[in-house]
């Protein structure tokens, strides 16, 4: 017998308002910020110097490169996240592996999609984030079972109140997501 994992609306509210990076837990979807609103295709906004750099700038790093990947990701701007991933210094991080993953299976290549998450959890098992979207792509492609499976565990690696939990376990209930 196939169980759902529910949480209440408040649970709900906690894990989208947590913003957990322990583990991978990602945080809510990021707003736009002036790498979206000001800089041109291929730049990311640096506080520091308060202008717009190149993606390949030295002075970026990959925590830069890696929140320009997430915003333009969630804005639906997968070819410009994709050039982003590809400046990072660090290519089999398995935050920037999640991305292409992310980026794949929102391009439609779910193969694809699929074996960057693999690599991402090879690369760090307790990484809950690339488990919540390969869950989100299972839950596309008709894997119910697949699905439930990492949402347990996400749960199992102490990530049951993390926005990585909440969203697929949205997506598990029918709840319309973009993630």
């Amino acid at each position: 017998m196939k169980t759902f994992a529910f949480v209440t609306a408040g649970a709900l509210a906690v894990g989208l308002a947590t913003s957990a990076f322990a583990a991978g837990g990602g945080d809510t979807p990021p707003k736009p910020t002036k790498t979206m609103t000001e800089c041109k295709t291929g730049e990311v906004w640096d506080e520091k110097t308060k202008t717009c750099l190149k993606k390949e700038a030295r002075a970026l790093t990959d925590d830069q490169r890696y929140g320009a990947v997430r915003e333009l990701a969630y804005a639906g701007e997968y070819d410009r996240a994709i050039a982003m991933i590809d400046s990072a210094q660090d290519q089999t991080a398995p935050r920037m592996l999640t991305y292409r993953g992310f980026t794949a299976r929102k391009l439609g290549k779910m193969d694809a999609a699929m074996a960057f998450y693999q690599s991402a959890l090879e690369a760090d098992p307790d990484f809950i984030l690339a488990r919540s979207y390969m869950g989100q792509g299972l839950m596309a492609a008709g894997d119910l079972a697949g699905a439930l499976a990492q949402l347990r565990e996400i749960e199992a690696r102490g990530g049951r109140e993390t926005w990585a939990y909440a969203a697929l376990d949205q997506a598990l209930r029918g709840i319309p997501t973009n993630y």
